[in-house]
């Protein structure tokens, strides 16, 4: 398939994950503008299970182990689950539910459960392996199960496959999350899945809360999510971090934890109503109704959800993002789009439909890029990630000083 894997030059210092003096959770900067402990005397994910697709999670880390559901990955799309042959998938899981035992990662929503999925990836030295699924077949997999999230930092051409298997996922009322991808310093083409209609594409932002560099740019930006300076799996070994895992996979398994803490917290809401939550309270200085190219709907923060009884997510059968895939599809009853649109940005050409997709993990362990330059935007906007102005954090919109208005999906 060709795909290069999305990572860039490894330019970190490793640590023991069991170090006394030296742990994870002490790198993972944005845990404290998010207030996550706070968030955790509310709400911990508990009951709510994150579907993983991704290059395998390995269940046998300290802060994994019992937070993987091996035995809930259906039968047809379960070959090699829990192999992770370079520490991508199995970081993202961690990020997501990691218990911070051992002085691993502590995830952002540490009572929320992973189902893992392993697909063909070019990072893997197995891709050739008839017996691994495709994305497809493990969204379609994922979608009948009771997972309520599927958490996608991969990425590649477009599919006709992946998106009827996404639009089918959609129906079936589960929430879709994807890394936009990281060819921010190209032309900032947008991955599939996170160009498809019903998945939330999620960009990065590092520690001041600047749109990352490499970040992936467009149409199809939904929100934004820490993705930079972040603690992650050096490799396969599995024997130390790298203090410095940059990319729009951490940023998009950040985006699927808060949302996994939203759902527990609210057990009754649906799909609609979690993904209005995430947008009515994302950290914006922008008119809604009038989403950045780099940053969606802004910064994601699930305490203000949280944090406030009387928040009301609207109707539970209308997708606040209705226009934007194409119409509502929950309200169609299962119906499918008359026909899947081509690829976003021009990141495939008419041709690459009928071909196999490229497909990457959109993260690394890199220390380039860690902050996005002004192209000549003197509007930059001030963000609070949490309640507290302290922590208030600075996004670069960038283009010409303008938060352009962009062609959304569907139109």
């Amino acid at each position: 398939m060709g795909a290069v894997v999305g990572a860039l030059a490894a330019l970190s210092v490793g640590f023991a994950p069991n170090a006394t003096a030296y742990d994870a959770q002490s790198k993972q900067w944005y845990l404290q503008p998010m207030q996550a402990e706070k968030m955790w005397k509310i709400s911990t994910g508990k009951g709510v299970k994150v579907a993983v697709i991704d290059g395998g999670v390995n269940p046998d880390t300290p802060s994994l182990e019992g937070q993987v559901l091996a035995d809930e990955t259906p039968k047809s799309v379960a070959y090699q689950a829990t192999e992770d042959y370079d520490g991508h998938g199995t970081t993202m899981a961690e990020l997501i539910a990691g218990t911070g035992a051992g002085g691993g990662l502590k995830g952002l929503a540490p009572g929320a459960k992973i189902v893992p999925y392993r697909v063909a990836l070019d990072s893997s030295p197995k891709e050739g392996d008839k017996k691994v699924p495709e994305d497809w077949q493990a969204i379609r997999a994922a979608a009948d199960t009771d997972a309520k999230i599927i958490s996608m930092s991969i990425g590649g051409l477009y599919d006709p496959k992946e998106e009827e298997a996404i639009e089918y996922a959609a129906s079936k009322g589960k929430l879709m999350i994807a890394a936009v991808g990281n060819a921010g310093r190209g032309k900032g083409d947008i991955d599939y899945p996170a160009a498809a209609n019903y998945v939330i594409g999620v960009s990065s932002m590092d520690a001041s809360g600047t749109v990352s560099k490499f970040s992936s740019h467009g149409n199809y930006v939904d929100l934004t999510a820490p993705g930079e300076g972040i603690p992650g799996w050096c490799d396969a070994t599995f024997r130390s971090y790298c203090d410095d895992y940059n990319g729009t996979s951490p940023a998009t398994a950040i985006a699927a934890a808060s949302a996994a803490l939203i759902w527990s917290a609210h057990p009754d809401w649906t799909v609609n109503q979690v993904t209005r939550a995430l947008i009515d309270t994302a950290g914006r200085s922008w008119p809604k109704n009038d989403p950045s190219q780099y940053l969606g709907y802004g910064a994601i923060r699930p305490k203000n959800v949280l944090a406030n009884p009387h928040y009301d997510p609207g109707p539970p059968n209308v997708d606040p993002l209705a226009k934007e895939n194409g119409g509502d599809l929950l309200a169609k009853s299962g119906a499918t789009q008359a026909s899947p649109k081509p690829s976003a940005a021009g990141s495939a050409s008419a041709s690459a439909a009928s071909q196999a997709p490229q497909k990457t993990t959109t993260g690394g362990t890199s220390a380039a890029g860690s902050s996005a330059e002004s192209t000549g935007d003197s509007n930059t906007l001030w963000i609070a990630l949490g309640a507290v102005a302290a922590v208030a954090a600075v996004v670069v919109l960038g283009g010409g000083g303008l938060a352009v208005a962009r062609a959304r999906r569907g139109r």
